[in-house]
């Protein structure tokens, strides 16, 4: 049987200016071939067609992590490119802002959805894949800062992203003795991406401006830092870690 080839799946892409598509271009920079994943097929086509035009193999699938059908695809389409997933970021997760007694159980059931029950499916497609190759794999969890303390008006992500963290734990001590590296990542500040625009209609260049220097995330930097955990020997790894900038208070 053909050996398959390592590659880098990239699940929560979305625009050109963020965390997924700075992992994407970091990882193809070191010669993986990249799997562009999100749920608008507009943006993760044009990440993915910015990786070959620079030489990198990338392929874009549409998918939302919610629908199990969705999942089952990806990872055939992986198999179909005679891939394996030997780095996985799940970067899933979109913010809910309302008070408490404004919240829904739709508010509720979409954010869990979003980044547990969506980050359960996707491990279960990754897993047995990686304990096929026989060979050292990676697995990294974007969290939150909302991962581990929940405030108003934050409540729903706050309990949706704490379920993320869990699933993330468990999978890291069932696994990290046969060769997957489980990693939370707490991301403790503002990304300074196209998402935060859009949460702040449009007033997101001026808070980026008023937080000064060193005060955002930079996506590039946080991609840098997945990378640094993938090449991690697995006598010395770490589970958990949290990114900020150095200008932010905690």
């Amino acid at each position: 049987m053909k050996q398959k080839s390592a590659c880098a799946v990239v699940v929560g892409v979305g625009a050109k200016r963020g965390i997924g598509a700075a992992c994407c271009r970091r990882f193809a920079a070191e010669g993986m071939a990249v799997v562009v994943v999100g749920r608008s097929p507009h943006k993760i086509d044009a990440v993915a067609a910015e990786l070959r035009a620079d030489g990198a193999t990338a392929m874009a699938v549409a998918c939302d992590v919610t629908r199990p059908g969705d999942v089952e695809r990806l990872f055939v389409a992986v198999d179909d490119a005679g891939w394996r997933p030997a780095l996985l970021v799940y970067n899933v997760g979109n913010n809910v802002v309302k008070p408490f007694l404004k919240l829904t159980p739709e508010d509720i059931e979409t954010t869990w959805r979003q980044c547990a029950l969506g980050g359960f499916m996707v491990a279960q497609g990754a897993i047995p894949r990686m304990l096929e190759a026989d060979a050292p794999s990676t697995m990294v969890f974007t969290g939150a800062t909302a991962s581990l303390r929940a405030r108003p008006p934050f409540s729903a992500f706050a309990a949706a992203k704490a379920a993320e963290r869990a699933l993330a734990q468990s999978l890291a001590r069932e696994y990290g003795p046969e060769g997957i590296h489980v990693a939370h990542v707490i991301i403790d500040g503002i990304v300074d991406g196209e998402q935060v625009d859009r949460a702040f209609k449009g007033a997101g260049r001026a808070l980026r401006l008023a937080k000064g220097k060193n005060g955002t995330l930079q996506p590039d930097s946080v991609a840098d830092t997945y990378w640094q955990v993938h090449q991690q020997p697995a006598d010395a790894w770490v589970h958990e870690l949290d990114l900020r900038p150095a200008a932010e208070s905690f």
